[in-house]
């Protein structure tokens, strides 16, 4: 049996954290679910993390990061219109093939709204940066034009809306998109 060193640890809470806080949000999951999907116990899991906000809050850095990445990755040596066509493939590639990466996207908003009503600012702070250098992937990709920033990331959460609420592909609320799309380069 091979031993995981701290790090790799990490990763393999983070990437169960994901998991857990996707499908059942920040108040419903549990940091006993996280580590029962590890396989360590709690006790292992708070040495790694010292509460179950931290782990969240890197799992939503995580998600955020793999959204940039892919974004990243897909305009590589493009710019303009030919960036954002590989970007908007890259990302509806990405939320069709990893359910949880929607899932946490939307569970992040909730829990930073969450967070913000009660007064807690510093939980947004830091899921804000991580949100604010993806903004700055897609700003620089698409020419550094804001008006195309703006209604790429726009079009992006209707996206995330339309395919949370479980509307299929070829109904009528994707159309208005679609042609927003055509006309916006997108």
């Amino acid at each position: 049996m091979v031993r995981m060193s701290a790090e790799e640890r990490r990763e393999s809470v983070v990437r169960a954290a994901v998991t857990e806080f996707a499908r059942s949000g920040y108040h419903g999951t549990s940091t006993e679910a996280i580590a029962r999907r590890v396989g360590v116990s709690q006790p292992y899991l708070f040495r790694l993390y010292p509460n179950k906000q931290a782990m969240f809050l890197a799992a939503a850095e995580r998600c955020l990061a793999d959204v940039r990445r892919v974004l990243e990755e897909a305009a590589e040596g493009l710019m303009g219109e030919e960036a954002l066509h590989a970007m908007a493939d890259a990302y509806k590639r990405l939320i069709a093939e990893d359910p949880d990466m929607l899932l946490m996207q939307l569970q992040v908003y909730v829990a930073v709204a969450a967070a913000e009503a009660a007064g807690d600012h510093a939980f947004g702070d830091t899921v804000r940066l991580g949100w604010l250098r993806l903004w700055d992937t897609v700003h620089l990709g698409l020419g550094a034009d804001a008006g195309g920033t703006a209604t790429f990331l726009a079009q992006g959460m209707l996206i995330n809306t339309l395919v949370s609420m479980g509307f299929p592909a070829g109904h009528r609320v994707w159309t208005g998109l679609r042609e927003s799309t055509r006309q916006t380069g997108g």
